[in-house]
């Protein structure tokens, strides 16, 4: 053992087994100082943070080898879900030593501890981190006629135009009320699902399609009743069973944290015959909302007036939302959902989505529960609240945000092994089936077409620029280059590939709402469509794509490999992110590889592989 380190967990020679463990489980620690540092004793001191306690267990000197003593030992992960920090202490016969963490060893105190998640097992669903799943924004992907408006809540207006720029200028009182529709809707959809299909989608993600006066209809008006301008109920559970019938499941977009001010629930402006919160202080809702006083101020979502927030701890509404044998939670997975997506997962109590997990578990046993996190969702604080998304009780996985900040890092001239450590970090955090279930994606309704962010030198800064904001030649051909590298990263790494709808055609655009154009049918992307079809065919088709073990080959630089392994199978990911073209050796197994992107082949010669990377080049090597 002539590694440089004392302690490295992610190292078999330190720590058994890697990252994560289940609740109970042991886990062996090996720490190996220098011998000529002359420590007699070691232990490991154990901080557990939700329950408070510490505890300090010796390690045995285990022997002597390459000049490094290991001290050796064994302890038992916590009986309850944890998050542990941990360290060593080191110290001589005489009484002296120090301790040692992240940065080395320290006697001023420590400053980075270890982390241990310890983790509840528990049934993760299969079917999704496997699969490829595609989000839709519903009222921007497929119409089948232009629908009116008339007497629905909200003052809606139609585009004609499918290829309009959607509305972005506030009114004259300078409220921004997304009330410009396209008339996308189920049966759109539905019409689309072949297409889908054929790229390999298994999983359709649908932002809201619950009655809401706003487009994008993250303000809930009605969670019992379908937008009417993208169907009815009836048109839901035809797409649910369409889909069902080519191998694809729908999840849903929960909004759970509030509602429309505009909504059967808080009524602001009267729209609905039955009395709101904001109405009467005997509206049967009026308990779900905090105001202070009735009924001009009340908490909302980031201040937004627009969104009131739900107290979750009203009992009516806990009820409403997930208790009552035909709670929302409920009627809609009986109706055909397969799932939940979690808005704003960060503003709702742990409690409160244990008990969504719970009803869906009842419900029907295989539904998936994702939650919408931006960051490292295994040390999250919110509220000051450290979270337990991942713990065993609540999400299934949550959407990967870390991952496309470390793709557009590396594709953006960032070093390889800085992508490879943000990503160790999660496998490391996550339990094994979170880190495989999570949601990877490049872009969604909230950020900027990827294409724009990988083309553009620079967008403008004023909005009405950015509104008509389009790449120059130049850089959508340097765009779509670093797309399809970035399309093969997501295809190709643990957790399940998402396509944020027309992202594959080559749709561009800056933030909201201008990434949430219509989708250009008929005039696609060919050969991008093409390049995310096959890559969907390959995720299909090998095993090892989809459930394979990460082992990485070469992080430096422009230059990434990593290969997907099971037991019978292999799959290497070869990508270099240079305008300028480099040389890589990785050791292979046979004589030959192929790259299934392009169909060429390459000679191995002595067990390596030797390979000419072109500019902006990747490989999927078998």
């Amino acid at each position: 053992m002539s590694e440089p380190f004392v302690f490295d967990p992610r190292c078999e020679l330190c720590k058994e087994p890697f990252g994560a463990v289940a609740c109970g489980q042991n886990v062996t620690f090996h720490c190996r100082p220098l011998a000529q540092e002359d420590f007699s004793h070691c232990s490991v001191i154990l901080n557990h943070e939700f329950s408070g306690t510490s505890q300090e267990v010796e390690l045995r000197p285990a022997g002597t080898e390459n000049g490094r003593i290991c001290f050796s030992g064994t302890i038992s992960a916590p009986a309850e879900p944890e998050l542990t920090w941990y360290h060593f202490r080191f110290w001589r016969d005489d009484g002296t030593g120090c301790e040692l963490d992240k940065t080395g060893y320290r006697s001023d105190g420590l400053t980075d501890p270890w982390q241990l998640t310890v983790y509840r097992e528990s049934h993760t669903p299969a079917w999704f981190g496997s699969g490829v799943t595609y989000q839709i924004f519903p009222d921007r992907f497929c119409r089948t006629s232009i629908p009116s408006p008339d007497g629905l809540i909200g003052g809606r207006w139609v585009h004609e135009n499918w290829e309009d720029t959607p509305e972005w200028r506030p009114d004259p009182h300078k409220n921004i009320w997304n009330c410009d529709f396209f008339g996308g809707s189920l049966a759109g959809i539905t019409s689309k699902l072949d297409d889908l299909a054929a790229m390999g989608v298994t999983t359709l993600y649908l932002c809201p399609i619950f009655e809401s006066a706003s487009n994008h209809r993250y303000n809930t008006a009605d969670y019992t009743k379908i937008d009417p301008m993208l169907g009815t109920e009836e048109d839901f559970r035809t797409l649910c069973t369409a889909a069902e019938s080519r191998g694809m499941r729908v999840i849903l977009d929960g909004v759970f944290n509030h509602t429309g001010s505009q909504s059967l629930y808080f009524n602001d402006d009267g729209f609905y015959p039955t009395l709101g919160a904001a109405q009467s202080r005997e509206s049967p809702y009026f308990d779900w909302f905090s105001f202070h006083p009735w009924p001009s101020d009340y908490d909302s979502w980031w201040g937004i007036k627009t969104l009131p927030a739900v107290r979750e701890e009203s009992p009516s509404y806990v009820d409403y939302i997930i208790e009552n044998p035909n709670s929302i939670i409920r009627r809609w997975l009986r109706a055909g959902a397969s799932g939940w997506r979690l808005d704003v997962a960060d503003e709702l109590p742990d409690w409160f989505i244990e008990k969504i997990r719970a009803a869906m578990e009842e419900t029907a046993p295989d539904s998936l529960l994702i939650g919408e996190v931006w960051e490292d969702a295994s040390t999250k604080i919110a509220y000051s609240q450290r979270r337990r998304y991942l713990l065993g009780s609540e999400v299934h996985g949550v959407m990967n945000y870390p991952f496309r900040t470390a793709v557009l890092a590396y594709l953006q001239g960032g070093d390889a092994d800085d992508f490879r450590e943000s990503m160790e970090t999660l496998r490391e955090n996550y339990p094994p089936a979170a880190f495989y279930s999570a949601m990877n994606f490049l872009g969604t309704h909230d950020t900027p077409r990827i294409l724009t962010v990988l083309g553009a030198d620079s967008v403008p800064q004023d909005k009405d620029q950015r509104a008509s904001f389009r790449l120059s030649p130049a850089q959508r051909e340097k765009g779509l280059a670093l797309v399809r590298l970035a399309a093969l990263l997501l295809f190709t790494f643990p957790g399940a590939p998402t396509i944020y709808y027309g992202d594959e055609a080559g749709m561009e655009g800056c933030e909201d709402p201008f990434n949430r154009g219509a989708y250009p049918w008929g005039k696609e992307d060919l050969a991008l469509k093409s390049h995310f079809t096959l890559l969907g065919t390959l995720r299909r088709q090998r095993p090892s794509l989809q459930r394979g073990s990460i082992r990485w080959l070469y992080t430096s630089g422009p230059l990434l490999a990593f290969a997907r392994e099971l037991p019978d199978q292999r799959t290497v990911t070869v990508v270099n992110a240079s305008a300028e073209s480099h040389r890589l050796t990785l050791p292979w197994d046979g004589t030959e590889a192929a790259d299934r992107l392009s169909g060429c082949l390459f000679h191995a010669a002595d067990g390596m592989l030797a390979l000419e990377l072109g500019p902006l080049q990747g490989l999927l090597l078998t």
